[in-house]
């Protein structure tokens, strides 16, 4: 070995786990040293691969350069023409591809060359080819994993010119001279395409694609490529792809959201590609506990070294869950499955250094969020990582060792010259974050053979003071990162180099580094617009957010116009600032609103877009086609032609024809502004001139395609004596067996009038020909019957005048004799309530802008003077006839537009007719049957109650009363009514008297129907009726002759607020009883009731929803008793308030400040004051709320609001209003300036003293006022003593302090419990004795007299002076500990708190004398 690991200065901790000498034989040929450096090359790969295999567990995704899967292939051309190079490259990240001609880069922005991007596809196509474009071209693709290229020639011939001599014959391949390959094109149509698929995570899907291929060679299938959001997709544990001979199928065995994007099939040729797209959504999947977080996703790791890696991630969309608080990281090593959490608390970014790996180990990465809620799932796990140095293998060379040997080493293992290396340069910070920066450097020039590291230091901007940071690691590679920085601190660097030999010079500081800064989450986005784009799917745009602060995507949300219900349409941040939002609800009402991400979190949310209703978006017509010639006069030529087969999704509004004569290419325009009929007259022709005609359809998004021009046709007068062809052919009532065809009149009569018309029809793509009808019918519609079910026909019609049959119709478009699914028949009744005569159908398709077409007799209908009524509700439609007639009979028919043919009629005849308008007549005039005829009641004091019942009434029910033909009122006294239920209609007369002797009618109205029904009270019948209810009357009066309630109990507010039940009594006697009750519980009042004036009050104290509630008045006596009650809640309670309200707003004074030891209360005092009267206190213009900051209350005399610890912000204009339904009273004070800062230092002090007061030094228990003892023995006088901090006690005797000797002893056990002893104690220890407690928050004194006896002497009297407790102020300024934790302190309380138990007392002499403290 070398003479420095000789002597041993060498650290093997430096050393590498591994030296792995690898020796390969050349051959010493001359043409084997030629390839040596190659060789050298490719061993030094050769261990990497060795070593990587033996070391590392790494997947293929990790490192990928560059390749071309489709390289570039060299064409010929002539002049003038274009052509077109493609190569396919991949590669992660996605390499950029530039284009070279002659080796110099090509110049994209002269316009003669245009290149495209789409995935790995690339592009480059010259529209005009011309001499000067004959070059070498190449394609280089880069990423930051290396570089690869493919080259391919273009050479351009003059147009048959002899071939020239190739400047690009030294090409190692011979394509450059071949002729112009003419590859073979492959057309692919897709025969079955996957649609958009919603599933949650943890679910599955699949896209399966079909297609055919024209022609299909075995030899020459295309290639399938899978794309999710423009990234190549490859065969992994996430991603299943199976190909096959004309079909693909990509299936997500396990969906996160990861997974969510848009999915591109390509189906790739020599000669072009094949694409579909479609949009698969991720869900977010139930969370283990409700209301968690999604899980975050994307996770990816950057900057991998040998012990760290930094891990990011995106956040999940909360459009229904909480805020995100953080995120935990979690690892887990290759090979295990033991997962550990990497941070102990959540953090909020979304970017993650994870230290503390293992060197050589690798690892994945998972991240979950956390809310109030609780913890999200875990999001996908990474790629895994290896932790390794990423210039380990920079360091390998090759040394060729006796002309045959090539042996691979380190630089380190080699042997080492003793001299120390030199300084590095150009450190710069790579990567800067919040709490970290990566930093990056050259390394010296360095030619020794020894081992070097470096060893890195930091200093705070300008502060050179340089500190050492990686003392326990040496940096191998001239890349490090440096964690736990200061946020938004700057820092400077350097670097130095170490060998065995020594350490250089430090390299250069960098410049000031600041670590980054939260800047918040990103603004809100801009303007959102919506845009249809199919009929489940809608364009959302945006623009972006003025503050982005490092903008990962968006997200995107919907919501139905007027739920308020909100969804996710993208589960995972979308980057661009657009968005198709599918599988939306066809012909609903949507709004969108977006989000942005960073690494902090969501923005806020976006203006809402305007509302939009999904439905296709508008395209252009298809062409017209079936262009007919109905009339020529020589001059002019009529002519028609059939509806675009595709509207568009718009109205077709307007139609353009162009001319041209046969044989000629030039259109031109026959006519300027557009019509709307599909029958026109073009005028101007040359007689005898041949000519064609093309058509075009437009709507409100343009001018669609042109027809295929018509026939020849030739500009001769008609002149024979037949008619010309029928046009417009249309079917409907499509079945299985039948079909009605409709049609318009020629325009062209011949030589007289037409009296008929022959209908024939024949199977599609047949010439038999079959007349539908054998005599000819006058009007324009015809049932074809006797067909084949599911058969296609053709229809054609001719038209008959006396000269014959005319020219037939153009053939109509085929039609299959088969109904449509689901289709039903027009169905006819008489409504039961109404009495109208109504068809109604019900449609089994409707689309948008999908109409009902009511017809008679296949003639639409637009009269609606005779009282018929379309009334259309959804999928239904209705034909009600009001006012229907004995003319009203015939063929009646429903059509509905915008679908496939939905038809249906229904016939009504003469007979049929005549039925239904005699029960619709019968309904319309009903006779309300009767259960029980009129009849009367004597009631309670004489009162006739008059009643029947019918058998049914309904709540709309109208009826009347009747006296000898003169109408009675339902008024007071008297009383009218109904039920429902029971279908009984009374009439209840007060007073019954002689003059009502006569007839009593009851006519009754209820819907259509009516009835009637009388009673006769004559005769002696009357007189039996009238002397009951007299003697009725009297027995009333005689048995109600006892106290009463004249007026029935009321509430009354007075002008003080004062709220008093009243009523008042009568006809009572010395005997009567009144009593108050609230909930049937007796109230004994302060006041008895005055019964003499029958005036009763009671007054409710401190009125408020505490004293609702039923209450009741009773009066008695031994003729009878009677009884008044009231429930005061609801209206009368409101109503109470409201006058409440009224009275105290009107009462109240201005707003005045008093300061407590928790805040700054505003106080208003009024009449009367209770929490249910409707007053609000508002700052500004914000309305405060009753919370921990504010607390708002008060007392009955006034309203108080209260602002707890208040602060700068809380400084403003406060104003209470109290309101009543007619009117409001506002009272206003400012707070501010030195209004505030007063109020602000009273709430200070009294804040200190109240801190002060429950802190200071007290005495809480355990000393007698007096103690009488008899001498020498033994006195302790022991207490417990409290204060924070601990107080200090002191004794004193006659105002003298006690020092402690052999005779006193003080002690203070534990700081709580103090004590004073005197051993044998003498006549000369009497005496007031004094104990002081005291601590930086003030103290008191407590006064103890000790009265000494003689042995034998009567033990004295103790009277004891009560002298109370001195307080002893605290030392000023007070100062209050700040602490986070630390409460806001509480004001002292009113009251002395109970004292804790005493201590015993010492092994003295107990005091004989009983205490007065508690």
């Amino acid at each position: 070995m070398s003479a420095w690991s000789k002597r041993g200065s060498y650290n093997h901790e430096y050393h590498h786990k591994e030296s792995n000498y690898v020796v390969k034989e050349y051959s010493s040929s001359v043409a084997m040293e030629e390839r040596y450096e190659h060789k050298k090359q490719a061993r030094i790969q050769e261990v990497v691969r060795t070593k990587m295999d033996c070391k590392y567990i790494r997947e293929e995704p990790m490192i990928r350069g560059p390749h071309f899967l489709v390289r570039l292939r060299s064409h010929t051309v002539f002049e003038n023409t274009s052509v077109q190079l493609f190569c396919t490259v991949e590669g992660y990240p996605m390499p950029i591809v530039k284009w070279y001609k002659d080796g110099v880069t090509l110049d994209v922005s002269s316009g003669r060359y245009l290149v495209e991007t789409k995935g790995g596809i690339h592009s480059l196509e010259i529209m005009r080819c011309c001499t000067d474009d004959t070059a070498q071209y190449t394609a280089v693709a880069g990423n930051l994993h290396g570089q690869a290229s493919t080259q391919a020639s273009i050479i351009v011939k003059r147009f048959k010119e002899d071939e020239e001599t190739c400047p690009y014959a030294w090409l190692p391949f011979t394509a450059s001279m071949l002729p112009k390959i003419n590859y073979t094109k492959i057309n692919i149509t897709f025969t079955e395409k996957f649609g958009p698929v919603f599933s949650a995570e943890g679910g599955s899907a699949t896209l399966s694609a079909a297609m055919t291929l024209n022609p299909n060679l075995a030899n020459l299938q295309p290639e399938a490529q899978w794309y999710r959001d423009e990234t190549r997709l490859a065969d992994s544990k996430w991603v299943k792809i199976e190909i096959g001979r004309g079909y693909t199928t990509l299936t997500l065995p396990n969906l996160f959201k990861d997974d969510e994007g848009l999915y591109t099939l390509r189906m790739v040729t020599k000669g072009g590609t094949a694409e579909h797209s479609a949009f698969v959504s991720v869900a977010d999947g139930p969370p283990p506990v409700p209301g968690a977080p999604g899980a975050p996703m994307d996770i990816k790791i950057h900057d991998a070294n040998r012990d760290y890696v930094i891990v990011s991630w995106k956040p999940p969309n909360t459009t229904t869950e909480g805020p995100i608080l953080g995120y935990f990281v979690d690892k887990c090593e290759v090979g295990t499955e033991n997962w550990t959490q990497c941070n102990d608390h959540p953090i909020k970014i979304c970017k993650y250094p994870v230290a503390g790996l293992f060197e050589g180990h690798s690892y994945y990465f998972r991240v979950r969020a956390v809310n109030s809620q609780g913890v999200s799932k875990a999001s996908r796990m990474s790629d895994p990582i290896a932790a390794l140095d990423p210039t380990e293998f920079e360091r390998l060379h090759a040394k060729r060792l006796g002309g045959k040997l090539d042996v691979v080493s380190y630089h380190d293992e080699v042997e080492a010259e003793g001299k120390p290396p030199g300084a590095p340069s150009g450190m710069y910070a790579s990567e800067t974050d919040r709490t970290y920066v990566v930093l990056s450097w050259k390394a010296p020039k360095y030619s020794s053979k020894a081992p070097m590291w470096y060893f890195m230091e930091k200093s705070m901007a300008d502060s050179n003071a340089w500190q050492r940071i990686n003392t326990q690691v040496p940096i191998r590679s001239p890349r490090y990162a440096v964690f736990d920085l200061a946020e938004g601190k700057q820092y400077q660097f350097r670097v130095l180099s170490a060998n065995i030999y020594g350490i250089s010079e430090p390299s250069e500081p960098t410049g000031r580094i600041e670590t980054q800064e939260l800047k918040g989450v990103p603004s809100a986005p801009g303007q959102v617009i919506s845009t249809r784009e199919t009929d489940t799917s809608v364009l959302i745009q945006w623009a972006p957010p003025k503050e982005p602060n490092n903008l990962i995507g968006y997200y995107i949300d919907q919501c139905v116009k007027g739920s308020k219900a909100w969804t996710s349409a993208n589960h995972k941040p979308h980057k661009n600032c657009r968005f198709v939002v599918s599988g939306l609800t066809k012909g609903e009402t949507y709004v969108f609103r977006v989000q942005a991400i960073n690494e902090l979190g969501l923005s806020d949310e976006s203006q809402e877009s305007a509302p939009l209703t999904v439905k296709a978006a508008l395209t252009t017509p298809s062409a017209p086609y079936d262009v007919a010639l109905l009339n020529c006069d020589g001059k002019s030529m009529v002519l028609n032609w059939k509806t675009p087969l595709h509207s568009g999704g718009a109205k077709v509004k307007e139609y353009y024809v162009d001319k041209r004569r046969s044989g000629t290419d030039n259109w031109r325009e026959v006519h300027i502004p557009a019509f709307k009929e599909r029958l026109y007259k073009v005028e101007g022709l040359t007689e005898g001139a041949v000519y064609q005609f093309q058509v075009y359809a437009a709507n409100l998004a343009g001018l669609g395609a042109a027809s295929e021009h018509s026939a020849d046709f030739t500009c001769e007068a008609w002149t024979m004596p037949e008619p010309g062809p029928a046009y417009d052919l249309s079917f409907c009532e499509v079945r299985g067996s039948s079909m009605v065809l409709e049609w318009q009149k020629p325009v062209y009569s011949g030589s007289g009038p037409i009296t008929g018309y022959c209908v024939e029809y024949a199977k599609k793509g047949t010439s038999d020909w079959v007349t539908a009808n054998e005599k000819s019918v006058s009007h324009r519609f015809l049932k074809v019957t006797g067909l084949e079910e599911s058969s296609s026909y053709v229809v054609r019609v001719r038209a008959v005048n006396e000269a014959g049959a005319g020219m037939a119709s153009m053939t109509s478009d085929p039609v299959t004799a088969k109904a449509v699914e689901g289709s039903q028949e027009v169905s006819c009744v008489v409504d039961e309530k109404s009495g109208d005569i109504v068809m109604s159908f019900e449609s089994c398709q409707m689309n948008e802008g999908s109409q009902f077409v009511w017809k008679k007799d296949y003639k639409e209908i637009t009269d609606f003077s005779k009282g018929v009524v379309i009334k259309t509700e959804g999928s239904s439609s209705k034909l009600i006839f009001k006012n229907a007639d004995k003319e009203d009979f015939g063929t009646y028919s429903v059509s509905v537009t915008s679908t496939e043919g939905i038809s249906s009629s229904y016939t009504i005849s003469a007979e049929e007719l005549a039925k239904m308008l005699a029960l619709s007549y019968d309904i319309r005039h009903p006779i309300i049957p009767l259960k029980s005829e009129l009849t009367y009641k004597i009631l309670e004091r004489g009162r006739m109650r008059f009643w029947l019942q019918a058998e049914e009434i309904s709540s709309n029910v109208t009826y009347k009363f009747f006296a000898n033909n003169k109408e009675l009122s339902g008024a007071d006294p008297n009383k009218m009514g109904h039920d429902v239920a029971t279908g009984i209609i009374e009439f209840i007369m007060d007073h019954f008297t002689e003059e009502n002797e006569g007839t009593f009618t009851c006519q009754i109205t209820d819907g259509g129907g009516k009835g009637q029904s009388s009673l006769v009270l004559i005769g002696d019948a009357f007189k039996a009726a009238l002397a009951e209810a007299e003697y009725q009357r009297r027995e009333y009066i005689r048995v109600k002759e006892g106290p009463h309630f004249s007026e029935f109990l009321t509430l009354q507010v007075g002008d003080d607020c004062s709220v008093t039940l009243v009523c008042k009594v009568a006809n009572l006697k010395k005997e009567s009883e009144f009593h108050w009750y609230r909930e049937d519980t007796e109230i004994i009042p302060d006041v008895k009731p005055d019964l003499g004036s029958g005036l009763c009050k009671l007054p409710i104290k401190l009125f408020s929803l505490k004293t609702t509630g039923v209450y009741k008045a009773t009066i008695s006596d031994d003729r009878g008793k009677d009884m008044s009650q009231i429930d005061i809640s609801g209206k009368v309670f409101d109503d109470a308030i409201n006058k409440i309200s009224q009275l105290a707003g009107a009462s109240a004074a201005e707003l005045v400040i008093h300061c407590t030891a928790t805040g700054i209360q505003l106080q208003c005092h009024l009449k009367y004051y209770t929490s249910e009267m409707n007053i609000t206190w508002v700052n500004g213009e914000t309305k405060l709320s009753h919370s921990d900051k504010h607390v708002i209350g008060g007392t009955p005399a006034m309203a108080t609001m209260e602002v707890i610890e208040p602060e700068g912000r809380d400084k403003g204009m406060y104003s209470i209003v109290i309101a009543d339904p007619e009117t409001s009273h506002k009272r206003t004070l400012d707070l501010s300036g030195d209004v505030f800062e007063k109020a602000f230092a009273e709430f200070q002090r009294l804040k200190a003293e109240a801190y002060a007061e429950k802190n200071r030094g007290m005495v809480v228990g355990g000393l007698p006022d007096v103690v009488t003892i008899m001498e020498k023995k033994t006195l302790s006088l022991t207490c417990t003593v409290c204060g924070d901090p601990k107080p200090q006690v002191s004794w004193l005797k006659n105002g003298t302090e006690v020092e402690p000797d052999d005779q006193y002893s003080v002690s203070l056990d534990q700081g709580r419990f103090a004590s004073l002893t005197i051993k044998g104690v003498s006549m000369e220890s009497s005496g007031r004795y004094t104990m002081i407690v005291q601590n930086k928050y003030g103290g008191e004194s407590v006064d103890i007299v000790v009265s000494v006896y003689r042995h034998g002497e009567k033990i004295p009297e103790a009277k004891p002076t009560l002298t109370p407790k001195t307080i002893i102020p605290p030392k000023l300024p007070i100062e209050i500990p700040q602490s986070k934790s630390q409460a806001a302190p509480s004001p002292a309380p009113s009251a002395p708190s109970p004292a804790p138990p005493k201590p015993a007392l010492g092994k003295g002499a107990k005091s004989p004398t009983p205490t007065r403290r508690k």
